[in-house]
């Protein structure tokens, strides 16, 4: 086949394509008491944990990732990971056994955190400048639409059992296919390195590497409160039911598709500014939510936090793409999907005992103390914008 230009909208399209996956884990979570009854010799918590346990997968295909790189290379990497996805996420639509089904989800995430990274960092090899802010931004709605499209074929494919929704997972042999067939590496890389194309690529960190990974973990911990606090504070407060806070809930996804195809434009006219203004939109979205009186407020609320976070996210990334040692951006980044998916699988725990320490208890101090920690991050964002401001000028 001709080599496709990355500058084509098909090159693109073939790239970006991965990032749908990203989010698509946990989409199944949805239908989890339908599966209640399908075993009735495990544990309500231990049937949830097949919608948890992908996080650990991920973190663990994560860590995998640079090893299985120097060894066959990227884009064999992303390859492989596409097919474990694809075989593992559709294993339970014929298959009946707890333990079994539990394997294969935690599989799916680990073929998922294979290419997790390199869905960022590949970027970088085809695009720079403005041209790379807006493949990031393109790249950071990719993740929401396949959350808001795989969500919604959940819905339609529930109606034929629990079973059925795992055909979802069956998106990966189109992208696979694509990916295959028009992503070639970089011209610079001869047909040798491409068995063995990360030779030159080190697995090296410096301070502002280990700087943005720890912001990033703390925006999870102070974020993930939206998705698990959210129901528990609008029915204590009668602000809304199960199926209206499912809607206000994919406003967070749905919001952040536009602001991330924006976000090279906002980027070019807002520069370092964008952080800044992201995660006060995120403190702003937080606060409101925990003292939303009714479901428009609450509605409103959840689309300035999704707005928030859909500006942050590329930013940082962008950030860290400048900021990582030459030839590191892969091992970069990796490090610090690391600490956000830490940071996902570690809100809970921390955001309970902030509220039950400084707070009453409840959702909404809970809420309260998610904001609370995010105007921390806000403050420190003011910070690396003026030290920034101040080395360009």
């Amino acid at each position: 086949m001709k080599k496709v230009n990355p500058k084509s909208g098909l090159f693109k399209v073939a790239l970006l394509s991965i990032s749908l996956l990203l989010m698509i884990a946990p989409q199944i979570s949805s239908v989890l008491p339908l599966m209640y009854s399908s075993f009735p010799d495990v544990s309500r918590a231990a049937v949830e944990t097949l919608s948890t346990i992908p996080n650990i997968g991920i973190v663990v295909g994560l860590i995998l990732s640079p090893f299985l790189i120097r060894l066959i290379g990227t884009k064999s990497t992303v390859i492989t990971g596409l097919i474990i996805a694809l075989v593992a996420g559709t294993y339970p639509i014929y298959a009946n056994g707890y333990t079994m089904i539990l394997v294969s989800r935690f599989l799916l995430g680990a073929g998922i955190g294979l290419f997790n990274s390199l869905a960022v960092s590949l970027l970088s090899k085809f695009y720079h400048g403005d041209e790379l802010s807006t493949m990031l931004g393109f790249q950071s709605s990719m993740g929401s639409v396949g959350a808001a499209i795989f969500s919604f074929c959940v819905g339609l494919l529930a109606v034929n059992g629990w079973h059925a929704t795992f055909s979802i997972y069956l998106v990966s042999l189109p992208i696979l296919i694509l990916f295959a067939w028009v992503v070639k590496l970089p011209s610079n890389q001869s047909q040798a390195d491409d068995a063995a194309p990360v030779a030159k690529e080190e697995n090296k960190l410096n301070a502002s590497v280990i700087e943005i990974a720890i912001l990033m973990f703390f925006m999870y911990v102070f974020f993930m409160p939206m998705s698990f606090k959210l129901p528990q504070l609008a029915t204590s407060q009668k602000i809304a039911n199960v199926s209206q806070i499912a809607f206000v809930s994919s406003a967070v996804t749905l919001i952040g598709i536009p602001v991330g195809m924006c976000y090279g434009l906002l980027k070019k006219k807002l520069q370092d500014l964008i952080l800044p203004i992201g995660l006060f939109l995120q403190v702003a979205g937080l606060l409101a939510i925990a003292y939303a009186a009714n479901l428009p407020m609450l509605f409103a609320a959840v689309i300035v936090l999704g707005a928030g976070f859909g500006l942050s996210v590329p930013y940082i990334f962008n950030w860290l793409d400048e900021a990582a040692p030459k030839n590191s951006v892969n091992f970069a980044t990796t490090i610090a999907l690391i600490l956000v998916n830490i940071g996902c699988a570690a809100s809970p725990t921390i955001i309970n005992w902030l509220g039950a320490t400084f707070g009453a208890g409840t959702p909404r101090s809970d809420m309260s103390m998610a904001g609370i920690g995010m105007a921390i991050l806000f403050c420190y964002s003011l910070v690396h914008y003026f030290q920034v401001r101040k080395k360009h000028n």
